[in-house]
């Protein structure tokens, strides 16, 4: 079980959550959900100082029950859909440095913070990605099905878009937490199509680049009908084609 230390963040580290919260706060007005702008502002995130992970949860146990879970980086699959499946998300503990300041391979705070932390004030969004970690712990040791869960996740959560008010917001938190990956996005409206299940499970997915695809939602309710529909498949041993 890990802890924040919150005494051993320095002045740099400060710095660097100072610079990035303005600019992506900048970058995403008027391109963001509803829900992130709501949750941010619920959630008590500020530019001032990194967040105390105390602090944070508990707004996040009195708004949907979630919390974060102290880690020192990424999790395997097991560990990751498990700590979702009780309504923890891994909050990694160490914050990126200047040098870094652009792009990192692992998540760190700023991403796990700044960039889930809003929409899991939203009871909709809290509650599926619940169900997500619920479906997921069932097929731990199914690595077929763990990799089209992953897809799902990789799609919505971390670089999904919606349709809100005949416009399309971004609500991944690899989208809200990047400016490379923000402009990237809207460089190129090919990067964007309808978002449908078996399209986003076939389409290949890496964290270690820019996306290729993104996938946008046409209502909110797509998030859980999309989960229902691969619990039900995989449930039945419904086979894909290979990955």
């Amino acid at each position: 079980m890990f802890e924040q230390r919150y005494n051993q963040y320095t002045t740099q580290d400060q710095l660097v959550w100072k610079v990035l919260f303005d600019r992506q706060t900048a970058l995403l007005h008027k391109r963001a959900c509803a829900a992130f702008g709501q949750g941010l502002e619920a959630s008590g995130l500020h530019r001032h100082a990194i967040p105390d992970f105390d602090d944070v949860n508990r707004r996040l146990r009195a708004a949907t029950g979630w919390e974060l879970a102290p880690v020192q980086g990424m999790l395997n699959d097991a560990d990751f859909f498990g700590l979702l499946a009780q309504r923890k998300f891994p909050g990694t503990i160490w914050i990126r440095s200047m040098q870094q300041f652009d792009f990192t391979q692992e998540p760190d705070l700023f991403h796990g913070v700044f960039g889930h932390v809003p929409l899991l004030m939203d009871a909709a969004f809290a509650d599926f990605l619940h169900f997500l970690g619920h479906v997921a712990a069932q097929h731990l040791h199914d690595a077929p099905a763990l990799a089209r869960l992953e897809r799902l996740y990789g799609f919505t959560v971390q670089f999904g878009l919606v349709q809100e008010r005949g416009e399309t917001r971004m609500y991944g938190a690899g989208l809200l937490s990047s400016s490379g990956e923000i402009h990237h996005c809207l460089s190129n409206a090919n990067h964007q199509r309808p978002f449908d299940l078996a399209s986003a499970l076939q389409t290949p997915y890496s964290e270690a680049h820019l996306q290729d695809q993104y996938f946008v939602l046409n209502n909110w309710e797509q998030l859980t009908e999309s989960v229902a529909e691969l619990a039900a498949l995989l449930s039945s041993n419904w086979q894909l084609n290979a990955v």
